[in-house]
């Protein structure tokens, strides 16, 4: 290792792996292949509207996973490998592109659309460690114990192993092989998926629905009016895309160091790794202190103590 003050992080994200975990976590183990949602897309006109609300409840929040692997330091390199043909991942690249995520391309090689990522994703990252030495953190976005063995390598390499995986769909082995392995629903920002509903239960709602001739149930018509999941980064304003950037900024740095109160400069630091282009001149204020003091609803600034430190407001702290 070159400075052993300098953390530098390299990402691997089983993209297929985290979005079929969370659509089955949150509709049901095995939901997603019984919805044929790899396949599916949302811009066909013939596409049914309750997978699409299916997986909008189910939509993986990129930009919460890459901000946490940069909390660890310095990304080096980000990578996600999928088929990028599908529909269900194509719906991605944008905001992947967007974060600076290199895409690999995978195809599938037999009947049942396996691709292989778990294998070219291991050779990759064990390639990536004897020809970037100066790694000194590797985290991978998967719960299946075919990394257990990628894992336990980067570690004899001298490397610190994060996991990042959904509830219920990551290896106890993988955990055990890994420095650290936190579950995607305890990443700051996201919102933990609520249990499945049981099949029974939403047999018996789809038959009431069915049994109301003439009429669009209010459920239904609702699902078709919400939002999009994600929202365009360009269309939002400046200063409320700043002000979420510090609290997750804050978030992070609380659960990391265990600490109310963090260093202005480490916060600073964390904001301007999730998002480079932060600028508290560009937003115009003159200092990032007077950033932080204009956000009073949800952070707080010590300036009695010479290093100035920022909490959460425990209102924002609390929700």
């Amino acid at each position: 290792m070159n400075d052993p003050g300098v953390t530098r992080v390299a990402v691997y994200i089983d993209f297929d792996n985290i979005v079929i975990s969370r659509y089955d976590q949150v509709h049901g183990r095995g939901q997603f292949q019984r919805d044929k949602v790899r396949a599916f897309d949302r811009a066909d006109k013939a596409a049914d509207p309750e997978v699409a609300e299916k997986l909008r409840r189910a939509t993986v929040d990129v930009g919460a996973m890459i901000d946490f692997a940069s909390s660890f330091g310095t990304l080096v390199l980000t990578r996600a490998y999928a088929d990028w043909s599908d529909p269900v991942n194509a719906d991605y690249r944008g905001q992947l592109v967007s974060r600076a995520v290199d895409l690999v391309q995978l195809f599938p090689t037999a009947a049942y659309a396996k691709n292989g990522a778990d294998i070219r994703l291991a050779v990759d990252a064990v390639e990536d460690m004897f020809r970037l030495p100066d790694l000194t953190h590797v985290v991978i976005v998967a719960g299946d114990s075919d990394y257990v063995p990628l894992a336990q390598r980067c570690r004899r390499l001298g490397r610190y192993v994060v996991a990042v995986g959904v509830a219920g769909s990551t290896s106890r082995a993988l955990a055990a092989a890994c420095d650290e392995l936190v579950t995607y629903d305890a990443l700051p920002g996201i919102t933990p998926a609520e249990a499945p509903e049981p099949a029974a239960r939403r047999t018996a709602a789809a038959r009431a629905e069915r049994q109301e001739p003439g009429s669009v149930p209010a459920a239904r018509a609702s699902r078709r009016t919400r939002r999009p999941a994600a929202a365009d980064p360009d269309s939002e304003d400046p200063q409320e895309l700043a002000t979420r950037l510090l609290v997750r900024a804050l978030r992070l740095g609380q659960e990391k160091d265990d600490a109310d109160w963090l260093h202005s400069s480490a916060v600073k630091s964390q904001m301007r790794r999730m998002d480079p282009s932060f600028s508290e001149r560009a937003l115009g204020y003159r200092s990032f202190s007077d950033f932080v003091k204009s956000r009073e609803g949800v952070a707080e600034l010590d300036e009695t103590n010479p290093a100035r430190l920022i909490r959460l407001n425990p209102a924002t702290a609390a929700q």
